[in-house]
């Protein structure tokens, strides 16, 4: 029996001994805010932002939202986890907050706390729903009547379409947010962490969302990586989730190496073309080469298919011109013609009126000058029968 006790005691102590080593080593990977910094740094720029201090600015098209794209939800032992497709998603969907500039876009403001999202859900009948939560939102506050989102900042999907890893495909059109909101309730749901001494917000339930799917919901178990990164695979999500302080050990403030200024940033509809090259999702690259090959090819293609309209365009537009030309002389000629036309036909009402007199007054002259004429006749005959007389007069003499 006392060989027992000192086995066990033996035990317990390889136990402790082995737990001890693992507790320092997760007191040692503490990182601070200077992770934020460097990791994200390849992927946006990192301004100083008014009450804010350094915000990182995302390279994403003008079209991105929070927990919306490129990603899906996962249920695990956390409640629902976005699962981002962005290299950089590990930090800014679990970590801090999303908030928007109508000039700069969506930036995000780093926090220490990690999460599974840092949203706002809402139920509707046949519809779930959620927007980021804005910087300095507690859950509390959040759950409560007088924090309300913007009804734009809301993504809405099918309730059947909720655990679809495309639900991005499925996503309800935006303008019918207002009616949707009008008639949804607030999902109020939590899991205290102990160990991270924290509160989740966990999302809908998973029975309701079995309810409505009509599939089983099989929660996905986290898996604590060691590097920058998140990965599923093998009903497990390996996410890098470390501890994370807000300053440096040596009680230093972290800032990013290189602030870019804010009059230097362009607007969020500018930065489209930097944007999508500079991203490096895994799918996104073989797209991103064949706009790039698209522009090295078909700019002159399309600039040469753009060009005939456009030389095209030019003679349709003389072309008109010309018809303008020419209708214009011909409308004019055509115009011109009926004047034309209708002063000869003004002139041929005259006509008749002066061909009336003429042939009056030549028939008055004609008697006259006739009367002369034939008296001219009359003295030629007259000059004739002389000459007779005298030529007859010297044949008798």
């Amino acid at each position: 029996m006392r060989s027992l006790k000192i086995f066990a005691m033996l035990a317990a102590l390889n136990v402790v001994a082995w737990i001890l080593p693992q507790e320092a080593s997760a007191q040692q990977a503490a990182v601070s805010f200077q992770l934020f910094y460097d990791d994200l740094s390849p992927y946006g720029m990192w301004v100083d932002y008014p009450n804010y201090g350094y915000v990182w600015i995302p390279n994403v098209d003008p079209e991105f939202s929070p927990y919306a794209t490129a990603g899906y939800w996962v249920f695990t032992d956390d409640g629902w986890t976005w699962v981002s497709d962005y290299p950089w998603g590990w930090a800014p969907f679990h970590y801090g907050r999303w908030d928007y500039d109508d000039f700069y876009g969506w930036f995000w403001v780093p926090d220490n706390e990690w999460g599974p999202a840092w949203v706002s859900w809402r139920r509707s009948p046949g519809y779930y729903g959620w927007a980021p939560l804005r910087p300095g939102i507690s859950i509390t506050v959040a759950f409560g009547r007088e924090y309300q989102e913007r009804n734009e900042r809301w993504i809405f999907v099918g309730d059947r379409d909720f655990a679809r890893p495309d639900v991005s495909r499925h996503y309800v059109n935006r303008n019918k947010n207002v009616t949707i909101i009008n008639n949804s309730t607030v999902i109020v749901n939590t899991r205290k962490d102990d160990k991270r001494n924290a509160t989740y917000i966990t999302g809908p339930d998973r029975e309701d969302v079995q309810r409505v799917t009509h599939t089983s919901v099989t929660p996905v178990a986290i898996r604590e990586n060691d590097r920058p990164g998140q990965h599923l695979a093998n009903g497990e999500l390996q996410v890098y989730r470390p501890q994370v302080q807000k300053r440096s050990d040596n009680g230093q403030n972290p800032a990013p190496s290189k602030v870019t200024k804010l009059n230097d940033v362009k607007p969020a509809t500018e930065r489209n073309g930097g944007n999508r090259q500079q991203q490096s999702a895994p799918a996104n690259p073989p797209n991103r080469v064949q706009p790039g090959q698209s522009q090295n090819i078909k700019p002159s293609d399309s600039r040469g298919k753009q060009q005939p309209p456009r030389t095209a365009n030019p003679p349709d537009r003389v072309q008109p011109a010309q018809p303008r030309d020419i209708n214009p002389s011909d409308s004019r000629g055509k115009q011109q013609q009926p004047r034309m036309v209708n002063p000869p036909n003004k002139n041929k009402s005259p006509q008749p009126r002066d061909s009336k007199p003429s042939n009056s007054k030549e028939k008055k002259k004609q008697p006259q000058t006739v009367t002369p004429s034939k008296n001219n006749d009359k003295s030629q005959p007259k000059s004739n029968e002389d000459k007779k007389d005298k030529r007859d007069q010297g044949s008798q003499q």
